[in-house]
């Protein structure tokens, strides 16, 4: 997939339906190993990541799970969703970061986000579509975090002023779509990619 205000990371995205209401130490340190262990067999497994799998990965019962996730798509949905919070969160790493090495090392976490984006998503939609509301907070989200990043690049002087965000993360995906890359080659390319957008700035 898949927004203002200065760097910024108040920006909030709607779960589903599941752990909305308070919870207590136990069951929230629990709700959290789900998740961790739901994204790694996802990541690795696709479609064929096994409930039963993740809550052994993640030391409890099925029952457990279930507790916390009525059903496989509301465990999807959930860990896409932190995904994307994750993604948000992560720009307050860059607030007292230079602003074109702030742009970049996001746009570094993104490509991360997108590997188990892809997983995730290509299962939710098989019961969805594109136009759903959690794919369309989630991209509203990245927007509102992204945006200001890119601003703050462009008033640095060290983009060029006519590219659009829409733009920039297009680019920043289309990278994700080489094949059989290394992790150390996806940099170097993203850092080719990104280059352009230095092109014709003033600083």
């Amino acid at each position: 997939m898949g927004a203002e205000s200065a760097v910024g990371t108040d920006t909030a995205v709607a779960a589903p339906g599941c752990a909305a209401k308070p919870m207590r130490a136990d069951a929230r340190r629990n709700f959290e190993k789900l998740l961790t262990a739901a994204r790694e067999e996802f990541a690795a497994k696709g479609a064929a990541a096994s409930l039963e799998e993740i809550a052994r990965r993640a030391g409890v019962g099925v029952g457990t799970l279930y507790r916390n996730f009525p059903n496989r798509q509301a465990l999807l949905e959930a860990v896409y969703v932190e995904e994307v919070q994750a993604l948000c969160r992560s720009a307050a790493d860059y607030s007292d970061v230079p602003p074109w090495d702030a742009l970049t090392g996001w746009f570094g976490r993104f490509i991360d986000y997108v590997a188990t984006k892809r997983a995730l998503a290509d299962e939710m939609l098989t019961t969805m579509t594109k136009d759903a509301p959690v794919f369309r907070s989630c991209h509203d989200a990245i927007f509102e975090t992204g945006e200001p990043l890119l601003e703050r690049a462009k008033q640095a002087g060290v983009v060029r002023t006519d590219v659009e965000f829409a733009e920039a993360i297009a680019l920043v995906s289309g990278v994700t779509m080489v094949r059989n890359a290394t992790p150390e080659q996806m940099k170097r390319v993203l850092a080719v990619a990104l280059d352009g957008l230095r092109y014709g700035a003033s600083g």
